[in-house]
């Protein structure tokens, strides 16, 4: 029998590039499925979804401020409910990817998990490496996005994926960039951006330090735009070093577009990412990238260093410099940038959202 029921596992919605895509793709599902629930603790971001999937999350926001893991569990629990109502389903996970395959399976349910990040991130504890090598192997379908990933689950696991990159939408990007910003930004001076978690991954200490080295030799403003457990961290290093007339953080908004757009450099510091949204939103408002050259997915973006700038990851005298030769070569940056753009027909929209029902409709 056809499986008329597509159920999409997203215990945590925390407003990231991930839930940019889900927020994206589901849009777009509901298009082509009649029957989609969405199974999640995160309540509070009801109104993001098309109204026409069944949302299935606990009624009080209250459980929208627990832990990441408190959720998963809240949300498997769910999960297990929902499918012994109804076996006739398909399970789209976005989110704790080994839980929810391990249930799946045990039910006897078909499941396709969306990798958000690279291997390289979450596999070096041993023992969780041996449970994503022969957890993942029971999933019936594997996406990634971008090929650098793809490359990396075969060598590391051995096992296949498919490649299908972030659909950006273009016009709500430009248009939401347009709406003015709250903050004023110096044009006298270089202004650089980072917008991310504030988390060991993202890593703004290495921007801060690069920053700190620089501080005299160029006019400069860093603003850094999230939130998370790092934050305390980060404001300790700026008042220790003096940068707080050059730093400011700023708390996590749904649309960073116009402060990008209002910036002059885009730096992406990372450990390791999937393939980062916010380079490919900073693109499409033409905005110059200095990012570091981390598993996975910027030097994708970036053709190899040909529409932006490339370091190590936590090299921070190389991320100096870079800072320093792209505040005086203004006009070699907008032709880097500009190629950017004219390669973002890689991450169309109607290209890979229909990539996603295609893959989904094969095993629905």
């Amino acid at each position: 029998m056809k499986r008329k029921r597509l159920i999409i596992f997203m215990p945590s919605i925390e407003g990231g590039g991930v839930e940019k895509n889900l927020f994206i793709i589901s849009r777009y599902l509901v298009k082509k499925i009649k029957d989609i629930s969405l199974i999640t603790v995160s309540n509070s971001y009801r109104k993001k979804f098309d109204k026409k999937i069944k949302f299935i999350s606990p009624k009080n926001t209250f459980w929208d401020s627990i832990g990441r893991r408190k959720k998963f569990f809240i949300s498997l629990l769910i999960l297990f409910f929902e499918i012994l109502k109804n076996r006739n389903a398909l399970v789209l996970c976005f989110q704790g990817n080994i839980y929810c395959t391990f249930l799946c399976k045990i039910l006897g349910i078909k499941i396709i998990v969306r990798s958000n990040s690279a291997p390289d991130g979450w596999s070096q504890n041993f023992f969780k490496y041996l449970c994503f090598k022969y957890i993942f192997r029971f999933s019936d379908i594997i996406i990634v996005n971008s090929e650098e990933f793809k490359k990396k689950f075969k060598k590391k696991f051995d096992l296949d994926t498919v490649c299908i990159y972030n659909p950006l939408d273009k016009n709500k990007i430009i248009q939401k960039s347009k709406i003015k910003s709250p903050l004023k930004f110096d044009k006298e001076k270089i202004n650089l951006i980072n917008v991310g978690r504030f988390t060991d991954q993202k890593d703004q200490i290495t921007l801060l330090k690069a920053v700190k080295l620089i501080k005299d030799k160029i006019s400069l403003q860093l603003t850094i735009v999230g939130r998370g457990k790092e934050e305390e961290n980060l404001k300790k290093f700026i008042k220790n070093n003096n940068l707080n007339g050059l730093v400011r953080l700023v708390n996590f908004t749904d649309n960073p577009y116009n402060l990008i757009n209002s910036s002059d450099i885009f730096v992406l510091s990372s450990l390791y990412e999937g393939l980062p949204n916010v380079l490919l939103e900073s693109q499409v408002l033409k905005k110059f990238i200095i990012s570091t050259d981390c598993p996975t997915g910027p030097k994708e973006i970036l053709m190899n260093g040909k529409a932006g700038f490339l370091f190590k990851p936590k090299d921070y005298r190389k991320l100096a410099k870079l800072i320093v030769y792209a505040s005086k070569n203004k006009n070699k940056l907008k032709k880097m940038s500009n190629l950017g753009y004219k390669n973002l027909f890689r991450f169309d929209y109607n290209t890979n959202t229909k990539k996603y029902y295609s893959t989904i409709n094969s095993i629905l």
